[in-house]
């Protein structure tokens, strides 16, 4: 099969195919049937072997030419802007029972689950595959965490990574901090953005019932699980005022999605770049303890299809959920979990990372210790909406 054969009769997906003709892994299409069934295509080689010679943004469009013109959608501004005074004013001003801080935060541990988890590693990424009860869970946590259903979730990240950088990436961070982070939300899209997410094939993700069930019933489930529940429960069980369990579900609400938006932004302009010089996602430590790993961008640029998002798991370094992944698997819920050799990920250090990287990746290994530090900050930072709350709290009765 040589790299042009056949691609004009395949809807496009974004995959990665072994070319006989080249020897090597490189972006390709793939039959859809493939995907629909969960499997590996039957061209794909080893999960891990590609040898790191693709280009991690071959696929990009022209930005040279961009003539980029922004129509700010107010509505959206608005209520932005409202959430943002409403959640920190009552976070800051209100007395809140010790109970209801600590169910915020649970919820919005939940939530992020949904997000990292499912939306991002298994359903964008097909990084590793899940039984039915672990894909619901999933589902409904990605719900809780309201951004946007899975379906539409899977498009705008798949488009994010075979353009990204350019205008057809919806949170392009060449267009500024504010606009990767959540500008991209408060204006129309670019065109290019539209254009290229209709050819993404989304096939794989629209086989999986669990997901036409929240496409279809997207805004009841939204109510019941973001709005209803993690308002109730306070009032009801210990008897919160509700004022305060509305103000306090929309602040855990609005860190979720900060700590989301920080991988489009400061995970692509602030860090290293140990595994790809020649592309914009750093490696950010602050970013991968706010996001339970996330924040390891570089490596997940050049090596989407790993698990792990990283190149270390979650014993050498904080990755809350990989270790998620891998207790879902230790129960039978998860299986197949996809990584990168070490060899393969030396080869591409050598060829296009940053010199620094190959010494960085040989400390770590070295220096178990540092692994147990990383955790207990990255644990630490995990609480940062609560120890804040208590702090607060222990102010004002002072």
């Amino acid at each position: 099969m040589t790299r042009s054969s056949g691609l004009a009769n395949l809807d496009p997906v974004y995959k990665y195919g072994y070319t006989t003709a080249s020897k090597r892994f490189d972006k390709m299409f793939v039959n859809d049937d493939n995907v629909c069934n969960k499997q590996p295509p039957s061209s794909l080689a080893s999960q891990n072997i590609d040898n790191g010679h693709w280009d991690a943004n071959n696929n990009a469009v022209d930005s040279s030419k961009s003539n980029t013109q922004v129509i700010v959608v107010w509505r959206n501004v608005f209520i932005m802007i409202f959430f943002h005074v409403f959640a920190i004013y009552a976070f800051i001003s209100t007395k809140t029972k010790f109970q209801t801080i600590w169910w915020a935060w649970t919820v919005g541990q939940f939530s992020s689950i949904g997000v990292l988890a499912g939306a991002h590693r298994l359903w964008s990424h097909r990084s590793y595959k899940a039984k039915w009860p672990l894909r619901l869970v999933l589902m409904v946590s990605q719900t809780t965490a309201l951004q946007n259903d899975l379906y539409e979730w899977v498009r705008d990240h798949r488009v994010h990574h075979k353009y990204s950088e350019t205008d057809a990436d919806p949170h392009n961070s060449r267009r500024g901090f504010f606009f990767a982070h959540m500008g991209w939300l408060l204006c129309r899209k670019h065109p290019e953005v539209k254009t290229k997410g209709a050819l993404v094939d989304m096939s794989d993700v629209w086989a999986d019932p669990i997901v036409r069930f929240q496409r279809r019933f997207y805004m009841p489930l939204v109510l019941l699980f973001w709005g209803f529940i993690p308002v109730i429960v306070p009032i009801y069980c210990w008897q919160e005022d509700i004022f305060i369990a509305l103000s306090l579900n929309l602040f855990r609400y609005l860190a979720s999605l900060h700590h989301t938006w920080l991988v489009n932004s400061a995970a692509h302009i602030y860090g290293n770049r140990f595994y790809d010089r020649k592309i914009r996602p750093r490696e950010n430590k602050l970013v991968a303890y706010l996001t339970h790993g996330e924040g390891y961008h570089n490596y997940h640029h050049v090596f989407p299809w790993d698990y792990s998002a990283s190149e270390y798991g979650w014993l050498h370094n904080y990755n809350m959920t990989t270790l998620f992944i891998d207790c879902c698997a230790w129960f039978g819920l998860a299986y197949d979990r996809r990584i990168v050799t070490k060899s393969v990920i030396e080869d591409r250090i050598s060829r296009t990372g940053e010199p620094l990287g190959q010494l960085d990746a040989e400390q770590q290994q070295r220096k178990p210790r540092s692994a147990i530090i990383d955790t207990a900050v990255g644990l630490a930072l995990a609480f940062w909406a609560v120890i804040l709350q208590f702090s607060i709290q222990y102010l004002r009765c002072c």
